[in-house]
């Protein structure tokens, strides 16, 4: 069968989507790149926040559209939307042949035979095993590896528990087994991801084990390991020092910090506070390390002084990227059920005038890159500007800015250059390979 696959929501969807369409292929199907030629659709969904759940919605309908006009077709969604709505979606998507749950793939082949024949499957078991094949959907030079899923947190405004279950950490083996795989694919750049990478390995015995982790993938041939989503009060100095002193570590960490006051914090159930917080990002900057963290505007009883904290922080340019979203109501969470929540005018104002500061502080960082040579690793082509574009060791893919660069001499893609920073172009950063 044609096998047409949207993958929606964070990289670490993103893994599963991949993991999911090697099993495909090895089960003898055929991926195509649109909806018009496949006779299977498969929707892999987020259901993280009301515009992760919109988008998902929007792509089911869409792959209902395409059904209408040929009957033949098959939907299959799975991921995050199924396993928290399953029974609403059945209802809601009669036209929708399967759906499957978190961790549902390893039936994805056997799931697909029995829809062509007229079934309907709902199924959210979460019962996979280790999967190590890949499909993947980046560019060949890097890839998302995926070293554990779920999350103990339990924030008050967060779902992921309840979704994706107790954090679980692949086993170590089974990991750089994995790496070694996409090592000799060719991957230059592997991207550590988990929904907390700082807790790696601790239901294992109690204790973290990414450092070891980490320095067993540093044998291999990677230029660069990157590290995402370290939970603030699991950063110690040991994982510092391993940041700053090896060299196959880039120098950058996205930590998830929400808020910066302490009231908020407390309410958000947080185990971080303003002090500490404010301690480890003085110290994470002066080892220079890049920091990229995400934080919820108007969340329940944010006071109009919680804010400006908020934006006095951003202001000092302690973060050198950071997202701002308007807290999404989600139903089961403590924090839906608390008083202050404010109007949805007001969150979406206060996230765009942190996003316009933010800019600021990127914007003054990179006058103070004009001038300067910066290792950047060669992505792809932009046609509309006509330069090629990269990112250096401090830019995350798909969400930090770029450099645009020109070049005198052949460049291939993937590798990496020296190249002069010479001007900016909005956020981005443009130079020249020397």
């Amino acid at each position: 069968m044609k096998i047409g696959a949207i993958s929606l929501g964070c990289d670490k969807n993103r893994v599963d989507t991949e993991k999911m369409l090697a099993r495909l292929v090895a089960g003898g199907h055929t991926l195509v790149g649109n909806e018009e030629d496949a006779d299977v659709i498969v929707v892999n969904t987020c259901a993280f926040t009301d515009d992760a759940k919109s988008e998902a919605i929007d792509e089911i309908l869409s792959a209902v559209e395409h059904k209408r006009h040929h009957k033949k077709k098959k939907i299959i969604v799975t991921g995050c939307l199924p396993q928290r709505y399953l029974d609403t979606l059945e209802k809601e998507f009669p036209q929708v042949d399967a759906f499957l749950g978190i961790a549902d793939y390893d039936g994805i082949c056997d799931t697909v035979d029995k829809i062509t024949k007229g079934d309907k499957i709902y199924s959210c078991a979460c019962g996979d095993s280790f999967y190590g094949g890949r499909v993947l959907t980046t560019p060949y030079h890097y890839a998302y590896l995926k070293i554990a899923d779920g999350c103990n947190n339990h924030c008050t405004y967060c779902a992921i528990p309840s979704i994706r279950g107790k954090y679980r950490s692949e086993k170590m083996e089974d990991l750089l087994n994995e790496a070694k795989t996409l090592e000799k694919e060719g991957v230059k750049e592997l991207i550590l991801v988990a929904q907390d990478v700082t807790r790696y390995g601790v239901d294992f015995d109690g204790k973290s084990h990414l450092i070891e982790l980490v320095n067993a993938l540093s044998q291999m041939d990677f230029d660069l390991i990157r590290l995402l989503y370290l939970e603030p009060e699991a950063i110690d100095d040991d994982i510092i020092d391993m940041i700053v002193s090896n060299p196959k570590v880039a120098k950058y960490a996205d930590v998830p910090l929400q808020h910066i006051d302490g009231d908020t914090l407390k309410r958000m159930g947080r185990r971080a506070g303003e002090d500490y917080t404010r301690a480890l990002i003085k110290k994470m900057r002066e080892r220079g390390i890049t920091l990229r963290s995400s934080f919820i505007c108007g969340f329940p009883g944010e006071t109009e002084e919680a804010h400006q904290k908020l934006v006095e922080f951003i202001r000092e340019g302690n973060i050198d990227y950071a997202g701002f979203f308007a807290y999404s109501r989600e139903e089961g969470t403590p924090a839906d059920r608390m008083d202050g929540h404010l109007d949805e005018e007001v969150k979406v104002a206060r996230a765009n005038r942190l996003k316009d500061i933010q800019t600021d502080v990127i914007n003054k960082r990179n006058s103070q890159l004009v001038g300067k040579v910066i290792k950047v690793i060669y992505d792809e082509i932009d046609y509309d500007k006509q330069l090629f574009s990269g990112r250096a060791s401090f830019q995350a893919p798909d969400i930090d800015n770029i450099v645009y660069f020109t070049a005198d001499k052949e460049v291939h893609i993937g590798e990496f250059y020296d190249v002069e920073i010479v001007g900016v172009d909005g956020i981005d950063l443009v130079g020249k390979a020397i």
